[in-house]
């Protein structure tokens, strides 16, 4: 289990040098991540007025594996959502961890409810 599928809040806390970041930074060569976390990645950084071409830029320069959200994908979260609904995960965050399902590797993320999880390896950055 080598490769490791970044939660939005991973890549933010790079993209912002945020606490967790240093954690993240060794794992970006070899990482994946969803286009759906992509999207929220730009949305909170358009929320936060900070979304330029610089930072779009910044967030191409990661070198993250993007996959494309897909049918597998897309019902591999959805059956997700009873597993999770009790800890309120967004669609981002099981397309996050659909992902690493699906691909056998570790989800990586600053939420800590995502520890309370059994069915997916989770590694926290703060």
């Amino acid at each position: 289990m080598n490769k490791k599928v970044l939660d939005s809040s991973a890549i933010l806390a790079v993209l912002l040098a945020e606490p967790g970041s240093e954690i993240v930074a060794p794992l970006l060569a070899d990482a994946l991540v969803s286009t759906v976390n992509v999207a929220e990645v730009f949305g909170k950084l358009i929320e936060k007025k900070l979304l330029t071409e610089t930072t779009k830029s910044d967030f191409q320069q990661l070198g993250l594996e993007i996959v494309d959200y897909d049918f597998e994908q897309a019902c591999k979260a959805a059956e997700l959502r009873p597993l999770t609904k009790h800890l309120g995960l967004s669609l981002g965050d099981r397309s996050c961890l659909a992902l690493a399902i699906l691909k056998e590797a570790a989800a990586v993320t600053a939420d800590r409810d995502w520890k309370r999880l059994s069915f997916c390896p989770v590694e926290m950055i703060r």
